[in-house]
């Protein structure tokens, strides 16, 4: 589904502060499986995750999305491909503060043109799905750090993507919610959908969840 040929990338190219964040990275990444990228912090990991997700280019080489080049697409393409194709969820969450959940889960689907009662629907089975219907309109300050990271994945799924996105999930989430979240992560590949995670959590990488790992570190790959 997504290839990943002679990938590098740099920072702040040509000034006294470059650096590459990623070194050739070649890289195939099959359809329906959880994939878990671990390694150190400033290995490379998020980087990889974005130009995968078409939030950034990479310097040279080349990415492949179900056959086609996208490397070079123009930044309207790349958008496009990114709304309809790709779901994230962030460390952080970057939920909208002030927004109820529901607010905050539809917000992505009115690019795509989708009438808001039929985003309201869409929205409201995924919060039955993760048990948080009950929490549908409250302020996202007020939920708990779980209902939270359930708001944010009902956002991701908004848009029905292929492929989910997720860096470092479960980081500031205690053990029985880290469990409980790869147990929604299985039920996504169940649904047929793609997940690519960052995490150096034993409990993620090491989880049944988890079809393959793959290391990086100083922006190339170390195993799999």
């Amino acid at each position: 589904m997504i290839e990943l040929s002679n990938i590098k990338k740099a920072f702040n190219q040509g000034k006294p502060n470059e650096y590459w964040a990623l070194n050739g990275i070649d890289l195939t990444l099959e359809a329906g499986k959880v994939t878990a990228f671990r390694g150190p912090s400033g290995s490379g990991k998020t980087t990889l995750l974005t130009l995968v997700g078409c939030l950034s280019r990479p310097t040279s080489g080349r990415v492949r999305f179900r056959g086609e080049d996208i490397s070079g697409l123009p930044e309207r393409f790349l958008t496009e491909i990114r709304r309809q194709s790709f779901g994230f969820i962030f460390q952080q969450f970057n939920l909208i503060k002030g927004l109820s959940a529901l607010e905050n889960v539809i917000l992505p689907g009115f690019p795509t043109g989708r009438p808001r009662a039929e985003l309201v629907a869409s929205a409201s089975q995924l919060f039955a799905q993760l048990k948080l219907e009950h929490r549908l309109h409250a302020k996202v300050e007020w939920l708990s750090g779980g209902e939270q990271q359930r708001v944010a994945i009902a956002r991701a799924l908004i848009n029905n993507p292929q492929v989910i996105i997720a860096d470092e999930p479960t980081a500031n989430l205690d053990t029985a919610l880290c469990r409980e979240f790869m147990a929604i992560l299985e039920s996504f590949t169940a649904a047929g959908k793609t997940v690519l995670l960052t995490s150096h959590d034993p409990l993620v990488v090491e989880s049944s969840a988890v079809h393959r790992v793959v290391g990086i570190r100083d922006g190339k790959l170390t195993d799999d």
